[in-house]
């Protein structure tokens, strides 16, 4: 799996959860998973989550962290447990910074104090791939919940790139040694 940090502002407006968005975008072609800063605002249109749209929800941050995955060969369920994985990786990471901070999971969902939601995710699938976006506030002003930030309540404003770049070399590293175990078994009959 390989993975890029995106220097530039870019909008997450939903419309980027695409199959081969990364490859077009950024020439990378294959597992991949990409982060970038930005605004997010996603509108019913572009909604995935069809609790989300049944419930006329909404998802707005005035800066948010986001990461979008792209695997391929893997059912979707397959791709909901690589989600997980990767709300772990994050919440390890977060927790790891700020020992104070004491960031649960839900779900995919990280949450600051129990209750203040501190992430977006979904996990669906393209004609050709698993498809992943995480989104992680960094400040949350704006959100139709009660959120937090990682700027805002968490203290990390100045550390978001190296914090993204942690996060997504421990995935990599995860998948490559996932695929590798796959590998090195023999059948048992």
């Amino acid at each position: 799996m390989k993975y890029h940090f995106v220097p530039e502002e870019t909008p997450y407006t939903g419309k980027e959860l695409n199959n081969h968005w990364i490859y077009r975008n950024y020439g990378i072609l294959g597992d991949s998973v990409v982060a970038f800063i930005g605004p997010c605002e996603v509108d019913q249109d572009s909604m995935v989550d069809l609790e989300d749209v049944l419930n006329d929800d909404y998802i707005y941050s005035k800066k948010m962290l986001n990461f979008i995955v792209e695997v391929f060969g893997i059912t979707l369920q397959e791709g909901v447990l690589l989600q997980r994985l990767f709300t772990s990786i994050i919440q390890d990471r977060i927790n790891l910074l700020n020992p104070e901070a004491r960031i649960r999971r839900r779900g995919d969902d990280l949450f600051f104090e129990d209750t203040a939601k501190l992430s977006v995710s979904i996990c669906t699938l393209s004609p050709t791939s698993i498809l992943i976006h995480t989104g992680i506030n960094i400040d949350p002003q704006g959100a139709p919940v009660e959120a937090s930030g990682l700027a805002t309540e968490l203290g990390m404003g100045d550390q978001v790139e190296p914090f993204a770049l942690a996060c997504m070399r421990t995935l990599a590293e995860e998948w490559a040694d996932i695929r590798l175990s796959c590998c090195k078994v023999r059948a048992v009959v």
